[in-house]
């Protein structure tokens, strides 16, 4: 080897730098996108847990409605519930119901300006007043034929997050439980 020209050993070459740098940016990318699904995951479970409350909550009114009708509003378990049912028809599969959380629970069909979306003030969701929740329920009730003192209530609950929709939908017998 000639005078003028020295190997040096101690130092990392451009070349060597850039793949260096590279494969730690590649490798910082791949960590932020696994954050990013795990934050987005995360979001999505708490979500459809409170849509889940909200759908159970929803059975819950309707059952203290019957529970008022048959107990409050009549001389007769059979009259109440007849009204309960009367007070809950217009509300099905097509034109799904909503009700004011404050007694005595005003039932109303969902639509127009009033699109049965929920609303959060102190921690509590209702379609009175306060900010949007992103949630939207409706209930509606369904009957059958061979037995006139039986009914079917659905709570649906719908919200969006991201680019997606979802729902949950919870329902449960009711009985007129009053002979």
């Amino acid at each position: 080897m000639s005078k003028y020209f020295k190997q040096k050993n101690g130092g990392f070459t451009l070349i060597e730098t850039l793949v260096a740098v590279s494969i730690f940016t590649v490798s910082i990318l791949g960590l932020f996108a696994v954050l990013t699904e795990g934050i987005s995951s995360t979001i999505y479970a708490r979500q459809k847990i409170i849509a889940s409350y909200l759908a159970q909550e929803g059975i819950e009114y309707v059952r203290n409605i019957r529970d008022t009708y048959v107990l409050y509003y009549d001389d007769t378990s059979q009259e109440g519930w007849d009204r309960f049912k009367v007070v809950m028809n217009p509300c099905n599969a097509t034109n799904g119901c909503g009700f004011d959380t404050v007694f005595p629970h005003d039932v109303f069909v969902c639509g127009g300006s009033n699109n049965c979306r929920l609303s959060i003030s102190d921690g509590s969701y209702s379609t009175n007043s306060g900010d949007d929740s992103g949630f939207i329920r409706q209930v509606w009730m369904t009957t059958t034929e061979s037995n006139l003192n039986e009914v079917r209530i659905f709570s649906k609950v719908e919200w969006t997050q991201g680019s997606g929709s979802y729902n949950i939908t919870f329902s449960e017998n009711l009985f007129n439980w009053v002979e």
